[in-house]
């Protein structure tokens, strides 16, 4: 059979669709007589109490005379404000990710000795097996690069001598492998692509063990593995503010899961993996970049508020982009007045966009930013405030750092790793039951009709 034949969609294929489709739909009006969550979220978007975490805590909310109201957003690691983390990263230190890692990992901020001991302990294990990129990332490579990760980590098992290994020494050598293992499965997998797919040149350039996580990944994305410093400073700043959101977060929620079965590490991952690909959690950037790419074809004048404003009614009214209705980048499950990530970020964007001599793009950015939840406001109702998110600007940084799109996801995928890492040895650790929410069904009982009589 050949790649179009296999991918065809029948007729059959169709008819028993919508058969499906039919089987499937249960009545709105249910999930709101049998109180059902769903999204396991309340109309506020608060989630359903599911577990407990010692990893970090999403803000979002403060007491006032004893009633929660909506604050702006904080992000702790730890009990750290990763705002604090960020400020107070040293100047003769640039690179905060492996130094946030260790946080997450171990409980504790690292010393000097400990930092440099753990930094040397990744860079060891930044070596892929003997020809797995030959014979794994170069064979039929993906267009996806998240699906290209996730075989090449679900690959790594048969290389493990101990991979069905739960013991929390052995799953924490497999996460710091991963964590150190993640930029390489990711860029050496595009570079494949690029060079069958789309006839460019192939580069597999080594990592630099004296390198951090975030020089490493333009060394060897790049052709010439240059970069300027200020570049190698962002692209580390939003590895921390990606790596880690609490343990409701999709992709967190599914390491949990995945994990409460005793599945291998492995396994795990891979399933965070495919769970972070979505375009509702970390595909999201690149529907802001695209967005925003139609968005400077259509307004003429990129600092008309009225123009800009009406752009982006016609996204909510389904008349412009995808016809989804949504302005990408605004809003978040919890946050309300402000994610914290976000306005972190927003100054180390400002300095790369004047580095890079794209001024008007952050200008335009800037505005929708300013115009896009007033607006929102306006023309839907609302159960609680609404701001810009990460994704707003993460892909515009990636965008200047010349990242191409089908990397966006898979960086997301390097920094979260780590928090992945964390919830996974905290699962564990506490020996947990295994995760098994319940599902009212709303079937009928029938009689069982015999193959002659149907």
């Amino acid at each position: 059979m050949d790649n179009n034949s296999y991918c065809e969609i029948t007729p059959e294929i169709l008819k028993l669709a919508a058969m499906s489709e039919k089987a499937g739909i249960i009545d709105t009006e249910l999930f709101t007589k049998y109180e059902v969550k769903r999204g396991l979220r309340d109309l506020n978007g608060k989630g359903v109490l599911a577990g407990l975490t010692n990893i970090s805590d999403v803000r979002a909310t403060e007491i006032v005379d004893g009633v929660p109201v909506p604050a702006h957003g904080r992000l702790f690691y730890r009990g750290y404000d990763v705002k604090d983390l960020v400020a107070g990263l040293p100047k003769d230190q640039a690179f905060g990710f492996e130094e946030a890692t260790y946080l997450l990992l171990f409980d504790k901020l690292p010393n000097h000795e400990e930092l440099e001991s753990f930094k040397q302990m990744l860079a060891g294990y930044r070596t892929l097996p003997t020809s797995f990129v030959r014979d794994i990332i170069m064979k039929a490579p993906s267009k996806d690069m998240m699906n290209t990760l996730a075989r090449s980590v679900l690959t790594l098992y048969s290389y493990d001598d101990r991979a069905d290994d739960t013991s929390l020494p052995n799953v924490l050598r497999q996460c710091l492998q991963l964590i150190s293992l993640f930029p390489l499965l990711s860029i050496y997998g595009y570079q494949a692509y690029s060079h069958y797919h789309d006839g460019n040149s192939l580069y597999i350039h080594q990592p630099v063990a004296e390198k951090s996580t975030a020089e490493n990944i333009l060394h060897i994305l790049r052709p010439d593995s240059s970069y300027t410093p200020l570049e190698a400073k962002i692209l580390d700043i939003a590895l921390i503010l990606h790596m880690e959101h609490g343990g409701g977060n999709n992709s967190t929620f599914t390491t949990h899961v995945v994990t409460s079965s005793l599945t291998d590490t492995y396994s795990a991952i891979a399933a965070a993996i495919g769970s972070l690909k979505g375009p509702r959690h970390g595909g999201a950037n690149i529907k802001v970049v695209k967005m925003f790419e139609e968005m400077k074809q259509e307004v003429k004048d990129w600092a008309d508020e009225e123009e800009v404003g009406n752009y982006l009614k016609r996204l909510l009214h389904k008349d412009a982009f995808d016809h989804a209705g949504l302005i990408y980048g605004v809003g978040h499950a919890v946050y309300s007045k402000s994610d914290p990530r976000a306005v972190i970020f927003k100054s180390f964007v400002e300095k790369l966009s004047q580095e890079k001599g794209l001024e008007k793009e952050f200008a335009l950015y800037s505005l929708v930013e300013r115009l896009a939840p007033q607006i929102i406001e306006k023309e839907r109702q609302m159960y609680k405030g609404v701001s810009i998110n990460v994704d707003f600007y993460s892909g515009f940084v990636y965008n200047m750092l010349g990242l191409p799109l089908e990397l966006y996801t898979p960086i997301f995928a390097i920094a979260r790793i780590s928090g992945w890492s964390a919830h996974r040895l905290e699962e564990l650790a506490n020996n947990g039951k295994i995760i098994r929410p319940a599902y009212k069904p709303i079937c009928e009982d029938r009689e069982y009709i015999p193959m002659d009589r149907r």
